[in-house]
């Protein structure tokens, strides 16, 4: 049921603002357009189409100043809003107004320690009016810390409903510390539209799930997924906060990046955050070698698969929100939520 079609004019974590030091580059792809990230002298984010317009070379290959991006080629130089500034080869008495030279620019933020990136379809300029940088539920910026960055080999697709699959906890995640295949039972959540997507509204977390226990008092929690690849887990303990982001970023239509972060006002938890990410990045890597295997079945083809019962409806709901948000843009009109409110039951 894969398709593999982009979701343009969205925002996507391109990168954790740790891995873009001041005055650094960072050169990634996405959605398969090749972007040159950085972080000015004066700490601001920026990101540039990755492409000299003179002889198209990789802008990445280049220097940077803190203010300036240098070509490699032939020393052409663009500002942190890709206009040109200089080009040696010209000479002083040259009336070329090389400010009308640019490489093309993307909205580019950081918000809660990531940096996020607008991107819309090839060729065309982000819309006047943005839409705004998806953020945390509550503000939480000293309790942060990046878990993970990991490269799924395949679509966005099969990755997103591996991100949502309410089922395959106790098969691919059994460990001492989380749940096992004896401690399966019937659950039932309440499902609600959220915004470009759904929300399994707050409840108490599953009696099998040993990791929040560590939490201590009475916990709860919320669980979101928009479009085009955020969960975001908000727990809370009292007047306590635990948010969890998971942030899918298609590389191209065969691979995608996972992006995992942290935040939290509980003190201990950012005290135990080594023990924390050793875990978190155990988990991730149970679903990468998941879906590397899974790889193994796909290839040669897109075959039709089989998505049955309540576990699997928000699946179904991803491609009906996918397809929904496609004929948006391609009509020009409005995006509408038709996600229904409904109780959805399942065993895990």
């Amino acid at each position: 049921m894969s398709d593999s079609s982009f979701l343009y004019n969205l925002w996507y974590v391109a990168a954790a603002g740790t891995q873009v030091e001041r005055g650094k580059t960072l050169a990634k792809t996405i959605l398969g357009q090749d972007v040159l990230l950085g972080r000015d002298k004066n700490g601001m984010v920026f990101a540039l189409r990755d492409f000299c317009p003179h002889r198209g070379i990789p802008l990445r290959y280049g220097k940077f100043d803190g203010e300036n991006v240098e070509c490699c080629y032939h020393g052409w130089c663009f500002n942190t809003a890709g206009q040109c500034t200089k080009i040696p080869s010209l000479l002083p008495d040259d009336t070329t107004d090389i400010s009308r030279i640019k490489t093309p620019s993307y909205p580019c933020h950081e918000v809660d320690g990531n940096i996020w990136v607008f991107i819309p379809p090839p060729k065309t300029k982000p819309p006047e009016q943005l839409p705004d940088v998806p953020s945390a539920p509550v503000a939480m910026r000293a309790g942060y810390f990046h878990v993970d960055s990991v490269v799924f080999p395949c679509a966005l697709d099969h990755a997103v409903i591996g991100l949502m699959d309410p089922s395959h906890g106790p098969f691919v995640h059994a460990s001492w510390w989380w749940r096992s295949r004896r401690s399966m039972h019937v659950k039932q959540k309440q499902f609600a539209p959220y915004g470009l997507g759904f929300q399994m509204v707050r409840h108490a977390p599953s009696s099998n799930s040993r990791a929040y226990k560590i939490l201590g008092g009475q916990r709860s929690t919320e669980i979101t997924f928009q479009l085009p690849g955020l969960r975001t887990e908000h727990i809370m303990i009292g007047d306590r906060h635990v948010v969890l982001l998971t942030a899918l970023t298609p590389i191209d239509e065969q691979r995608t990046e996972l992006h995992q972060f942290m935040y939290t006002d509980i003190g201990f938890i950012n005290a135990l955050r080594p023990l924390l990410t050793r875990f978190g990045k155990a988990f991730i890597r149970q679903d990468l070698d998941i879906v590397i295997k899974q790889q193994e079945g796909l290839k040669g083809g897109n075959p039709t698969l089989m998505l049955l019962g309540d576990s699997d409806a928000q699946a179904l709901w991803y491609y009906k929100l996918k397809k929904d948000y496609l004929e948006s843009q391609a009509n020009g009109v409005p995006f509408v939520n038709r996600i229904p409110e409904k109780l959805l039951r399942w065993q895990s």
